[in-house]
């Protein structure tokens, strides 16, 4: 928190002190410009509230969502560089606390003509997924996806340091973007403190009596998180590279002497590509993540190296329909050394994992009533992930969104399995400003 504060009150000291003396060079008040940031402030109020339709014991009560939330942006462009602040404050009635969650907090420079630089507390995402990533391995707040949060917060922030580049090589213009996280920043995942989820090591289900107990890495230098991403259109098609190395944001290993699940170290190598193709949008996306911890697969209690690949389509089926389909597929690697090192054969993955996911969006009503229908289906797991929401748009500051999140599976140690007793319906209600 103390980091967060600094990077705010930085801002504040370069932006508003500054403009505070320029304004009184020119003889207008400082109370003015003072005005004038605050008039440049927006946000929203919002209230939601969630409930789990099935019973579950592993939890203490069948509320997963009860809180308002108060948004405020401010964001001021000058000659030479902008800077944007962007800051939560929620009440958690499921907890009785106030949080505060800073979002944004950076400068964006622009030292030369072909390079940007963006400092500070920022939102990072790249790839051609939908709600699959493959080379984003920025943080995600799986919990606020699971429960019913808008969508957006299922981007975490980073405090990072991003360049972008644009140099011309062989009379082509590429883009370069690079970022580095100097302390690895985890993914807000399910840890059982209001979703249950299956626990490997009980080989049961668990909730907030039996969390997950995790040991971040020593921030160091070394531990330091790079990615990097080098892009070029050719013609309407986007194509891209994309390098990280880092840590599995979440912690899929287990160090039996400290009785804690850590993050084993991981590079990532990938490629994508999209453009038009048949009257829409395609797109293909691979990754390859290099275990670096267990570079040979037989440490079982730490995540094999794995090849993920991602084909996607998406197109207009007719005037305000839009329907988006997308095939994943994720294959281990050393497959043989996990089956015969893995202890409980019961529950052991498949060296394939299959997912195919269906978006259907409807605009009605001028546009202001939106359907949404995004599901997930796995035929390796059988098991299945449903997203139905409706939002409506009463004027031009107030709409009304509600939604369910709905898990049906087999067995319940799978992906999506594991959460059927999470089964939710929730609704929200925000006025923008």
């Amino acid at each position: 928190m103390r980091r967060f504060i600094a990077v705010y009150t930085s801002i504040i000291l370069i932006t508003v002190i500054p403009n505070c003396v320029l304004a009184q060079d020119k003889k207008t008040p400082a109370l003015e410009t003072v005005k004038n940031l605050i008039s440049d402030t927006h946000g929203f109020i919002e209230y939601g509230y969630g409930f789990r339709v099935g019973s579950d014991d592993r939890q203490k009560h069948c509320t997963t969502y009860h809180e308002t939330r108060l948004q405020l942006e401010l964001s001021k462009q000058f000659d030479t560089f902008e800077f944007q602040i962007k800051k939560d404050i929620t009440y958690d009635a499921w907890e009785g606390t106030f949080d505060l969650d800073l979002r944004e907090a950076y400068v964006y420079l622009f030292p030369l003509d072909w390079v940007d630089l963006k400092i500070g507390r920022q939102i990072l995402t790249w790839g051609t997924g939908d709600f699959l990533f493959l080379n984003d391995l920025f943080p995600k707040d799986w919990q606020s996806f699971f429960i019913g949060r808008e969508d957006e917060y299922l981007k975490a922030p980073s405090t990072a340091l991003k360049v972008s580049a644009f140099p011309e090589l062989f009379g082509q213009e590429f883009v370069v973007d690079f970022v580095w996280m100097p302390v690895f920043e985890h993914d807000r995942f399910i840890v059982g403190e209001r979703i249950s989820y299956f626990n490997t090591l009980l080989n049961d289900k668990a909730g907030f009596k039996r969390q997950v107990h995790f040991e971040r890495p020593d921030r160091t230098f070394d531990n330091s998180v790079f990615a990097a991403r080098i892009s070029k259109n050719f013609s309407g098609t986007e194509t891209a590279l994309y390098f990280y190395k880092g840590f599995f944001t979440r912690p899929l290993g287990f160090d039996f002497n400290a009785w804690r699940n850590i993050f084993p170290q991981l590079a990532v190598y990938g490629t994508s590509v999209r453009g038009a193709v048949l009257n829409g949008i395609g797109n293909m996306e691979i990754a390859y993540y290099d275990s670096m911890d267990d570079s040979t697969g037989d440490d079982p209690f730490i995540e094999n190296s794995v090849l993920k690949g991602l084909v996607g389509y998406t197109r207009e089926l007719k005037k305000d329909l839009t329907m988006g389909l997308q095939y994943y597929v994720e294959y281990m690697m050393d497959y043989g050394n996990y089956r015969s090192s893995y202890p409980l054969s019961e529950i052991r993955a498949d060296q394939a994992r299959q997912v195919v996911t269906l978006r259907l969006t409807q605009l009605m009503m001028l546009q202001t009533l939106r359907l949404s229908f995004f599901t997930f289906y796995s035929p390796t797991d059988e098991d299945a992930y449903i997203r139905p929401s409706l939002n409506y748009k009463i004027n031009d500051n107030l709409d009304v969104t509600c939604g369910g999140n709905i898990f049906v599976g087999r067995e319940e140690h799978t992906f999506f399995g594991q959460l059927e007793d999470n089964t939710n319906l929730f609704a929200r209600i925000r006025y923008s400003f």
